[in-house]
């Protein structure tokens, strides 16, 4: 967006004069309902089933002294009862140009955490920001930010719901317009928008077209609204996507700006600047280095990504454009996808029972259940099962009997195990190696996923009054989880006991609650996941390695820019994949993850598909707004728990898609004939690396090899660590040693 020097003062002051407010009914408990509009809906999650219908409203109370006095709601259906909820219906309905009538209703409640109503006086809203329904929302909604920083849901209007909008819309039609003011189709926030003009200064900002301060002061119109200035038009099919890039962030950079000439100039801006990027500016670790506007983008940046999240919410779909096809040629064979991905429903118990036969035998291939699962999930009920299928413990050609033997083993050499250790009081008491890998188990499973109810309390004398956690206490999951954990050290002797697996065994158990069946199911699953504890980190430099590989070949123009934030190293998604996003997703989404990628469905190492998916997602605002690594660090970890689940796996699995396309097309293009005059094709990656002239990389980095580079004939070669992403055989280390001190 381009800015000129022609005045464009947007102004709507129709501020009612005192002498027309209206007097309170001799009831002073009830206020005067002076608008309604039905249908507006909070949605408090992203699922449909949990959306609150209510009434938007304003109302006078009693013995209002002002119209700054009157209070603009929202009221969930269920709070309204008998004569308030048809005092509501009526005015919802009363024809825009009839006849005033005064209608009195219940003063709304100020704030409800249980229901989200709200009641705020007009003197206290600060701005409102529109976003009409489009093609890329549903729902039309507003936001509405208070001069004192409240929390305040979003409101989407329902408009195929609400008769009052329907029928306004059918009278705008037979009068052949349509068209709101400001030339979109009518919808409810207009109505809204009509009636607080009404009481109140609205001013509309230049900058932010969507964006309407509520009686703003001088200070407020020169930011937001300067006489100088407007916008001109800009075509762009992305207007979500535009208005996030442009205007929001002029505003806010240009509010920013201003910290670098004096803390005390700073402090006069986010004194008058609106609360959202007041509260911004003020935090201390946006403080503290001592230029506001270079830290701030990492808070920004999560501000920004809030927005386009709610967009992509409505989304049935994901098109991608394919990069490696702009810079190879059309005739290559890489088109652009448009992987109409579909997650299904979870595999349920009577589902889940139809698969096997009278004997307990799979009566349909392999290759069908983990599809099944993989697009679907597990119910709860089902999962004790199934994933002892998922991590090996269960053969898939076992029969029903075949796998009473097969635990009842288990089971055996699980407490064989466990009493070596047990009954070794010697031990215990004297080999000071052993001592300290029990006391770092025990401290760790005393921090693990103590929020779950499993895991909450100390209900239990602790055992071992030698403890360090003798004077707390336990309970009996803990100690199941510690005599586990011990029990794997004695198990495997090469590898033993490494911070973070507490992590991957916990889930497990709480979905198994038996130790002996919990403790194999976490041994199948160690055996993919050892790799990840080495001592000097091969198997995760590895696996580096091919996200470095990925992004390079599947997202060329965010991996610039992570080399210019020198951040190529991965190291922000390193915990990630050690623990498989134990921490970046919910405990039941991570339930659901896990049983996902034990399928190994389209390959072994989904995980790094489902880590390009996060940065996929989140690319144009680390590329935009993130120009360090601490920036991206900062903005990576604090993802955490925020991620949903199944637009990553839908996500994850169109990448995959989309990369299997790639390499059968480089395979295809490679085994053409050469053009007589040799040369080969170009790859859209420089083929020498950027570190140094010769190709050699510093002592201790990991091989930084090329996704593409071409061979002596000229041919384009694609390196083995994409290669092994097509394979679904899972990769088990040999010969382990340990890493140590993870957490450093």
């Amino acid at each position: 967006m381009a800015f000129s020097a022609s005045s464009s003062l947007h102004s709507s002051r129709v501020a009612r004069p005192l002498a027309a407010i209206d007097t309170a009914p001799p009831n002073s408990s009830k206020g005067k309902l002076l608008f309604a509009k039905s249908k507006v809906y909070v949605h408090p999650t992203p699922s449909a089933k949990d959306n609150i219908p209510g009434f938007i409203a304003l109302v006078r109370p009693p013995n209002a002294s002002s119209d700054r006095e009157i209070l603009l709601a929202w009221m969930p259906e269920s709070l309204l009862r008998g004569d308030d909820f048809r005092a509501y219906s009526k005015v919802d309905l009363h024809p825009e140009d009839g006849p005033a009538s005064d209608v009195y209703v219940s003063l709304p409640p100020i704030s409800s955490i249980s229901t989200f109503a709200f009641a705020i006086p007009l003197a206290r809203l600060y701005s409102v920001m529109l976003r009409p329904p489009s093609l890329g929302w549903w729902w039309g909604s507003i936001l509405i930010h208070t001069r004192d920083e409240d929390v305040v849901p979003a409101l989407f209007f329902h408009d195929a719901e609400s008769q009052s909008t329907i029928l306004q819309q059918k009278q705008r039609n037979k009068k052949f317009t349509p068209f709101a003011p400001d030339g979109d189709l009518f919808w409810g926030g207009d109505q809204f928008m009509k009636y607080l003009r009404r009481y109140s200064s609205v001013e509309k900002s230049t900058f932010e077209q969507r964006l309407y301060l509520i009686n703003p002061d001088p200070d407020d119109l020169l930011s937001f609204s300067p006489p100088n200035a407007r916008i001109e038009p800009v075509s762009d099919r992305d207007s979500l996507s535009k208005l996030v890039k442009d205007a929001r962030w002029n505003v806010l950079e240009r509010l920013a700006r201003v910290t670098r000439f004096s803390r005390r100039t700073a402090q006069d801006v986010i004194g008058n600047s609106p609360p959202a990027v007041r509260a911004m500016l003020n935090v201390p670790e946006v403080r503290q280095l001592g230029d506001d506007f270079d830290s701030a983008r990492v808070y920004l940046a999560k501000w920004a990504m809030t927005i386009s999240e709610e967009a992509e919410r409505n989304k049935t779909k994901i098109v991608w454009t394919d990069v490696v096809g702009d810079h190879i040629g059309s005739d290559f064979g890489v088109l652009n996808v448009d992987d109409r991905v579909e997650r299904r429903n979870e595999v349920s118990s009577e589902e889940w029972k139809a698969f096997f036969d009278h004997s307990g035998r799979l009566c349909i291939t392999v290759s069908e259940v983990k599809e099944r699962i993989f697009h679907g999930g597990l119910a709860p009920d089902v999962r004790p099962e199934a994933w002892l299928f998922l991590l090996g413990l269960y053969p898939w050609d076992s029969s029903q009997l075949d796998r009473q033997v097969i635990m009842a083993s288990k089971r055996d050499e699980y407490y064989r195990l466990k009493r070596q250790w047990w009954d070794d009081v010697e031990r215990q008491k004297s080999d000071p190696v052993w001592k300290d890998q029990r006391n770092r188990i025990e401290k760790d499973v005393h921090r693990t996923d103590r929020n779950i109810p499993l895991f909450a309390g100390e209900d239990t004398p602790h055992p071992d009054p030698d403890s360090p956690f003798a004077n707390i206490g336990t309970n009996v999951h803990l100690e199941q989880l510690k005599d586990m954990l011990i029990t794997y050290n004695e198990y495997n002797t090469t590898l033993g006991y490494v911070q973070g697996m507490s992590d991957l065994l916990s889930p497990i158990y709480a979905v198994i609650q038996d130790d002996a069946v919990a403790f194999w199911a976490f041994v199948g699953f160690m055996n993919r996941m050892e790799r990840n504890f080495l001592r000097d980190q091969s198997g995760m430099h590895r696996q580096l390695l091919a996200l470095d590989n990925l992004v390079q070949l599947m997202e060329p123009k965010l991996y610039t820019h992570l080399e210019k934030a020198d951040s190529t190293n991965f190291f922000f998604v390193f915990r990630m994949l050690l623990v498989w996003f134990k921490r970046e997703f919910k405990w039941d989404d991570v339930l659901r993850l896990w049983e996902v990628l034990w399928t190994d469905y389209l390959t072994s190492q989904f995980v790094l598909f489902v880590a390009l998916a996060i940065l996929d997602k989140h690319k144009d605002v680390i590329m935009e707004h993130l120009e360090h690594f601490d920036e991206v660090l900062k903005y990576m970890n604090e993802l955490s728990k925020t991620i949903d689940v199944e637009e990553t796996l839908t996500r994850a699995e169109a990448l995959f898609y989309r990369f299997q396309r790639t390499v059968e097309a480089i395979d295809r293009k490679n085994k053409e004939p050469l053009p007589s005059g040799g040369g080969g094709w170009s790859s859209p990656i420089s083929a020498v690396p950027s570190n140094n002239s010769n190709g050699a990389f510093p002592d201790g980095l990991p091989d930084k090899t090329l996704p593409l580079k071409p061979d002596v004939s000229g041919r384009i070669v694609i390196s083995d660590v994409l290669r092994e992403l097509l394979s679904k055989e899972i990769i088990v280390v040999k010969d382990t040693i340990p890493m140590e001190d993870y957490e450093s």
